[in-house]
C-alpha cells in the first residue's frame, strides 16, 4: 500500500511541476507544453486506477482550459468510481459551469454514493443548489424530496467504515468548530460516521432551503454529540433568529462542547436579531435568487 501511495505521489509531483513550468516559466519552449500534455494524458489513460485517479484530480488546477475540462468530462464515464469522483472534484475546482448538467445527473442517478458525494461537492462549489441535496442525505439519511435513496447509496450511508473511508480520503470529514483539542478529535475516530455527518451539517450552512433548517433543528437532538454541536454551529451561522428556541435546550446538554456551541450560536443570533451583527452568508451564490 505504501508503495502505491508513493508512486501516486511521485506522479502527482512530476505532472504538476511539468505543467507549471510549461505554463509560467519564461523561456520554456512550446515543446515542453506538448510533452506535459503527453505525460498527463498517459496518466489519464493508465491501466492503474490509482494513477488515473491522481492524473484526473490534477486537471482541477487547470482553470479556463478547454482541453482539461473535456478530459475531466470524459473521466466522468470511467469504469472506476475513484476516477469518476476525482473527475467530479476536478470539474468543481476548475469552476466548469458547463459541466453542471453532467454533475446533476451523477447526483441523481449514480449508484456509487462516493461519486454522488463528490459530484454534490462540485455542484456546491459551482453554486448549484442541487449539490446540497447530497449533504442533506448524509446528515438525515434520506433525500430532500422524501424519496428513498438508491440501494447502493443507502448501503454506503449505512456503512460507517465505507462512508468514513471515502469521506476522509476526499477531505469531507473534519471537526467543524475550532475549539476542540487533538485528543478530542482522536476520540472521534471510534465513531467513524459522526465527523462526516458533522461536516455535512457545516456544508449546509449556505443552503437556503427551509427543509435544511428543519433537518438541522432535528440534528440538534442527535445521539452523536459531534453532530449535535455541528448542527447548532450551522444553525447559528445561518443567521435565522427564529431557531433560537430550538437551540435553548442544548445549553443544558451533557457535553461541554455542545453547550458552548449553543451559547455562541444563541448570542450570535440575538445579535443578528438586534441588528448588532449583520448577516453575512458564507456563500452568496448559494442564496442568490434565480
Amino acid at each position: 500500500m505504501l508503495r502505491v501511495v508513493r508512486r501516486a505521489e511521485a506522479i502527482y509531483a512530476v505532472s504538476l511541476v511539468t505543467l507549471l513550468l510549461a505554463a509560467v516559466v519564461p523561456g520554456v519552449p512550446q515543446a515542453s507544453s506538448g510533452k506535459a500534455w503527453m505525460v498527463l494524458q498517459a496518466g489519464l489513460s493508465n491501466s492503474n486506477t490509482d494513477n488515473r485517479t491522481v492524473a484526473t484530480r490534477l486537471l482541477g488546477g487547470l482553470t479556463k482550459n478547454a482541453q482539461a475540462q473535456d478530459l475531466a468530462l470524459k473521466a466522468l464515464a470511467d469504469n472506476r468510481p475513484e476516477v469518476r469522483a476525482a473527475a467530479a472534484e476536478a470539474l468543481g475546482n476548475m469552476q466548469a459551469k458547463s459541466a453542471i448538467p453532467q454533475l446533476q445527473k451523477l447526483v441523481q442517478s449514480e449508484q456509487d454514493a462516493g461519486v454522488a458525494i463528490a459530484a454534490g461537492r462540485a455542484l456546491v462549489a459551482l453554486g448549484d443548489p442541487l449539490g446540497y441535496a447530497v449533504y442533506y442525505a448524509i446528515l438525515t439519511g434520506e433525500r430532500k424530496s422524501g424519496a428513498s435513496l438508491m440501494e447502493n447509496q443507502r448501503k454506503m450511508l449505512n456503512d460507517p467504515k465505507k462512508l468514513a473511508n471515502f469521506g476522509f480520503e476526499q477531505g469531507v470529514g473534519f471537526i467543524p468548530f475550532g475549539g476542540l483539542t487533538l485528543n478530542v478529535f482522536r476520540s472521534l475516530t471510534r465513531d467513524d460516521v459522526s465527523p462526516i455527518r458533522a461536516a455535512a451539517a457545516e456544508v449546509l450552512i449556505t443552503d437556503p432551503d427551509p427543509r435544511t433548517t428543519e433537518a438541522l433543528k432535528t440534528a440538534v437532538a442527535d445521539r452523536s454529540w459531534v453532530v449535535r454541536a455541528a448542527a447548532i454551529d450551522a444553525l447559528g451561522k445561518r443567521n435565522n433568529p427564529s431557531v433560537i428556541p430550538a437551540l435553548e435546550p442544548a445549553l443544558d446538554d451533557g457535553r461541554e462542547a455542545v453547550r458552548y456551541a449553543a451559547a455562541a450560536a444563541i448570542i450570535r443570533l440575538n445579535d443578528v436579531k438586534n441588528g448588532k451583527s449583520p448577516a453575512k452568508p458564507a456563500n452568496k451564490r448559494a442564496t442568490k435568487p434565480k
